[in-house]
C-alpha cells in the first residue's frame, strides 16, 4: 500500500511538473507572438510611409532624399525580428555609412534606393505574416463577414449573378477594401490548357480567388457541384486558397451534404446565403 501510495504520488509530481512546463511554453509563445504582432504593426506602418513618399508631391523628383531614415528605421526592425524568428536569410541590411548622402546622390539613384526599401520592408512583413498564419486569419474573417453580410445587401430578389458580385463589391467598399490594391474584381487570368478562366474577385495578397454562384431553381443547384469542382480544378493553377459564394433562392435543401465534399479542405471555403 506504501509502495502504491509513493507511485501515485511521484506520479502526481510529474503531472504537475509537465503541467508547469506546458504552461511556461504557452506563455513563452503568447510573449512572442505580442511581440511578432507589433513588429508586423511597425512593418506595415514602415511600408505605408514609404508609399505615400511615392503618391506624395509626384512632380517633385527629389522627394525620395530621405532615404536614409528609412534605412535606418528597415534595419532597426529587421535585427528586431530576426531574433525572433529563424530562416531571416532573405533579409537585407543597409551599410549606411558607406551609401551617400541625398546632397551627393541624384534624384533617379534616390529613387533607386526607395525602391529596394519597399521591397525589403515587403519581404519582412510577408516573413511576419506567414509566421503569424495572418493569411488564414484573414480568410477566416472575411468568409464570416460575407456569409453575415451579403444577405443584408440584396434587397430584392437578384435577377442575376451580376447582382449579387455588385452587392459583394460594395460590402468590400464599405469594409475599407480598395479595388486594385486589396481585391479586383474580374481580373487575375489563369491559363487552362488552351483557355482561360477569370475569377469574379481575387485577393491577391491572400493568394485567394472567390467565385460567385447564382442557385435560381432546382436543375441549377445539381449542376452547381460540378461547376465548383471544375472551378477548383481551374484556380487552383493561380491561386493557393479558394472561396465560393453561392447565393440560393431556396433550392439547397441539406446545405451540409451539399458543402460535403466541396468544403472540406483547409483552403477551400464555401458560403451558402439564403435569400
Amino acid at each position: 500500500m506504501a509502495g502504491t501510495s509513493r507511485i501515485c504520488g511521484t506520479l502526481g509530481e510529474i503531472a504537475r511538473s509537465n503541467l508547469k512546463i506546458n504552461k511556461l511554453r504557452w506563455c513563452v509563445k503568447i510573449n512572442k507572438n505580442r511581440k511578432l504582432r507589433n513588429y508586423l504593426n511597425q512593418a506595415k506602418a514602415l511600408e505605408e510611409s514609404v508609399k505615400f513618399i511615392y503618391e506624395k508631391d509626384k512632380n517633385n523628383i527629389w522627394r525620395f532624399g530621405s532615404y536614409k531614415t528609412f534605412m535606418r528605421k528597415y534595419n532597426t526592425l529587421a535585427q528586431l525580428v530576426s531574433k525572433e524568428l529563424e530562416g531571416t536569410d532573405l533579409l537585407d541590411y543597409y551599410n549606411i555609412e558607406e551609401i551617400k548622402g541625398s546632397f551627393d546622390t541624384v534624384a533617379p539613384a534616390q529613387k533607386n534606393f526607395f525602391d529596394s526599401i519597399l521591397a525589403n520592408v515587403s519581404i519582412l512583413r510577408a516573413l511576419l505574416e506567414n509566421e503569424l498564419d495572418v493569411k488564414s486569419n484573414e480568410i477566416e474573417s472575411l468568409k464570416n463577414f460575407l456569409q453575415n453580410n451579403i444577405r443584408k445587401a440584396i434587397f430584392k430578389e437578384p435577377a442575376n449573378e451580376y447582382k449579387i458580385q455588385d452587392a459583394i463589391e460594395q460590402l468590400l467598399v464599405g469594409r475599407g477594401f480598395s479595388k486594385g490594391i486589396d481585391y479586383d474584381r474580374e481580373t487575375g487570368r489563369v491559363k487552362v490548357s488552351v483557355k482561360e478562366v477569370i475569377p469574379d474577385f481575387i485577393f491577391s495578397r491572400l493568394d485567394l480567388a472567390l467565385e460567385v454562384k447564382f442557385c435560381k431553381n432546382r436543375n441549377k443547384s445539381k449542376r452547381l457541384v460540378d461547376e465548383i469542382n471544375a472551378d477548383i480544378q481551374s484556380y487552383s493553377k493561380g491561386y493557393n486558397n479558394l472561396m465560393f459564394v453561392i447565393y440560393d433562392l431556396g433550392n439547397i435543401r441539406d446545405e451540409l451534404e451539399f458543402k460535403n465534399d466541396l468544403d472540406n479542405k483547409s483552403n477551400i471555403s464555401v458560403i451558402i446565403v439564403k435569400h
